[in-house]
């Protein structure tokens, strides 16, 4: 019976978090169609499964990516400034051209010197993720709790976590909070295996994603919106680049503090917006995936990772009283580590890229800004050795594959057996 109602709450979740397509999502908004750039959701799922009888949680293993930020890469900006501005000279701007590049001045006069700084959204994300944390397993942060936050060296995460970590201590302000950012942390928190990075960044790969993007015209249309004279663009517009420019900076407004004041979207098709998120989750999943293409062993990059997420658990099961490793970083260690541990299916390896989305691999669903993996350990006290976690992606429950009694929860010992295995077999 308990393996019954475990299958049925598995197909239950999926149904829940697979019901709407990426078509939809961006049709009923665009912002969707930024992927990693998606300005965080929150939850989804309001009410968590209650914990088998007795069982309480007591530990908390955590790892978030920062908060939404400004634009990270201004020579973009710089690029299509400096293209429209000799295309206006030129008079080769359309109305719409024109009017283009004014928002794109604006941008850029909002961005300078601000590069990358956690905005005023990504804060109150890390807020309101803390808060929720707090009111949903208010035992693992009692005044006695050992709560430890580290963070990687960037400015983003570093200030994503402080936010975090104010939020915590107006609730709870007589809980004692260690929370550090060093470069001694950064072989797990931001590890960057170079070799398997270049095996998905291969000529091949390449190749094989440019066939997979004719598929998916989003230029001629919007290049012909913009500017007046054909020979003009002929001459210095590179189509792909050029829109590709603009597409990221229609993305990553909604993370700005101008997010309500301007936007880049309505120069765009629904089918364009729709097709451009199509190549760039793509793009995240032949390059951090488990997929053929790339090697197949890419997420193993997170090895260090898992390897101390599991360290830290059993160290903290010793203790008599709860604590929590909260830990903050960047999309590409979420992505991977989720692969890695497989959860939602996200350990998929197919080269038909045609199959992300029916087989719900959609990179909004992992890494939206602020983007998170929480990993909740229960027990009935201290003596118990049977310990229990439950495993949410984003604060919604999610699966991994593992079987398990009783879902959503799993065996810790079943999990750790699991993922060492998995990660001791791993031959660099």
């Amino acid at each position: 019976m308990k393996r019954i109602i475990s299958i049925l709450w598995i197909a239950c979740l999926s149904m829940m978090m697979t019901a709407q397509t990426p078509k939809q999502d961006i049709k009923n908004d665009f912002r969707f169609s930024g992927g990693s750039f998606l300005n965080y959701p929150g939850p989804k799922q309001h009410k968590l499964t209650p914990a088998p009888k007795g069982k309480k949680p007591f530990y908390i293993s955590h790892y978030g990516r920062h908060g939404s930020r400004n634009i990270t890469k201004p020579d973009r900006i710089h690029s299509l400034l400096s293209l429209m501005k000799q295309a206006e000279e030129q008079k080769a701007l359309t109305p719409l051209g024109l009017d283009v590049k004014k928002r794109v001045e604006i941008i850029e006069a909002h961005v300078h010197e601000r590069t990358g700084e956690l905005t005023a959204i990504g804060a109150q994300q890390h807020k309101d993720i803390m808060r929720r944390m707090v009111e949903r397993f208010p035992e693992v942060f009692k005044d006695k709790a050992t709560i430890t936050a580290r963070s990687s060296i960037s400015i983003r995460s570093i200030l994503s976590m402080s936010n975090a970590m104010v939020q915590l201590k107006a609730m709870r302000p007589k809980l004692p909070i260690n929370q550090d950012a060093s470069l001694r942390d950064m072989h797990h928190l931001f590890h960057f295996d170079a070799e398997l990075m270049a095996k998905a960044s291969s000529d091949d790969v390449k190749a094989f994603y440019n066939t997979f993007c004719q598929k998916y015209p989003t230029t001629d249309r919007l290049i012909a919106s913009l500017f007046s004279d054909t020979a003009f663009v002929t001459q210095h517009v590179n189509k792909e680049s050029f829109v590709g420019h603009l597409f990221h900076l229609a993305s990553d407004l909604q993370d700005t503090n101008i997010s309500d004041q301007l936007t880049l979207y309505d120069i765009f098709t629904e089918e364009e917006l729709y097709f451009n998120w199509k190549k760039r989750n793509a793009e995240w999943y032949l390059g951090w995936s488990f997929c053929p293409k790339n090697s197949g062993k890419a997420p193993y990059s997170q090895r260090f990772l898992l390897r101390h997420i599991i360290e830290n658990a059993d160290s903290c099961i010793q203790l008599p009283y709860p604590s929590a490793n909260l830990r903050y970083g960047h999309d590409t260690v979420l992505l991977q580590l989720t692969c890695l541990l497989g959860i939602n299916g996200y350990d998929l390896s197919t080269t038909d890229l045609e199959q992300l989305e029916q087989r719900g691999w959609i990179d909004y669903h992992v890494i939206p800004m602020a983007g998170n993996l929480q990993i909740v350990f229960y027990r009935k006290n201290p003596a118990d050795k049977d310990v229990l976690i439950k495993v949410l992606l984003n604060e919604n429950e999610a699966t991994l594959p593992l079987q398990t009694d009783v879902a959503p929860y799993y065996h810790w010992n079943d999990f750790r057996n699991y993922y060492l295995q998995r990660i001791n077999n791993y031959k660099e």
